[in-house]
């Protein structure tokens, strides 16, 4: 028996087998889960084709977040695969990196600026509020950042849209604590991702990880990162919300 058996969980974002949200759903399902993946617009037949390395090949939604219609249906369209959610997975973050990363940070116009905070922060609680309906009295909320306690080299916009959702998940966590509702952060070290592949400069990340992470660091590897939000998501930490719990090899922990 699973540590999410008989759990429904929604993975919101999920494009590649790279992707650190495919990983969770894979997990999540080998641990008892009954798991809905969710993306949209072209990227959706990626999805598609990917999920279908699954067993049981979850449904998959179309969501964009920063769509109100998409929000607004979602509990009609998760109403018809459950009868409530139990977990929800934030695996999403946008920034332009013709505009917003790779050093650019001094000359960003805002509109990008906003598309950045509002995809990859805000969009935890339209997340949040729009599954709001369906979501049992324990459940839990788990997120991905990019530790944004301080600032990283071409990471720019992104970085601040990072601290803007570590910022928010708190908040959620003070709003829907009432309710019985956990919402909690896993800070993962560099992964290749297509996500990662499209920050300019971001392979760098990889030779610090090796060089200083305690445990080492396989950017290669989502499953440690993965780990972490299903454990998050079971009833493994009962009392734990408002938190960002690093999985980076220990590298946060580090000085020069």
């Amino acid at each position: 028996m699973g540590i999410l058996e008989g759990k429904n969980i929604l993975v919101a974002g999920v494009t590649m087998n790279t992707s650190i949200g495919y990983r969770v759903a894979e997990i999540a399902q080998a641990e008892g889960a009954n798991v809905v993946v969710s993306n949209f617009g072209r990227a959706m037949s990626l999805t598609a084709r990917v999920l279908k390395k699954l067993d049981p090949v979850p449904p998959l939604l179309e969501l964009d977040v920063t769509d109100e219609t998409h929000l607004a249906r979602l509990p009609e369209m998760l109403g018809e695969h459950f009868d409530h959610l139990d977990g929800v997975v934030h695996s999403i973050a946008f920034a332009n990196p013709e505009t917003a990363l790779g050093g650019k940070f001094l000359t960003t116009p805002f509109a990008d600026v906003s598309t950045a905070v509002q995809v990859s922060a805000y969009s935890m609680v339209s997340l949040a509020m729009a599954c709001k309906p369906m979501l049992a009295a324990n459940a839990s909320i788990v997120g991905l950042t990019f530790d944004a306690r301080i600032s990283w080299p071409t990471y720019d916009w992104m970085g601040v849209s990072k601290a803007a959702l570590e910022s928010a998940t708190r908040y959620l966590a003070r709003y829907l604590g009432p309710d019985g509702v956990r919402c909690n952060l896993v800070a993962a070290g560099p992964v290749d991702t297509i996500a990662k592949k499209a920050i300019p400069g971001a392979d760098s990340f990889n030779t610090i990880w090796q060089d200083r992470a305690p445990l080492g660091w396989d950017s290669q590897d989502s499953t440690p990162t993965a780990k972490a939000v299903v454990a998050l998501l079971s009833d493994w930490f009962p009392a734990t919300t408002g938190e960002m719990v690093h999985v980076d090899g220990g590298l946060h922990s580090t000085g020069a």
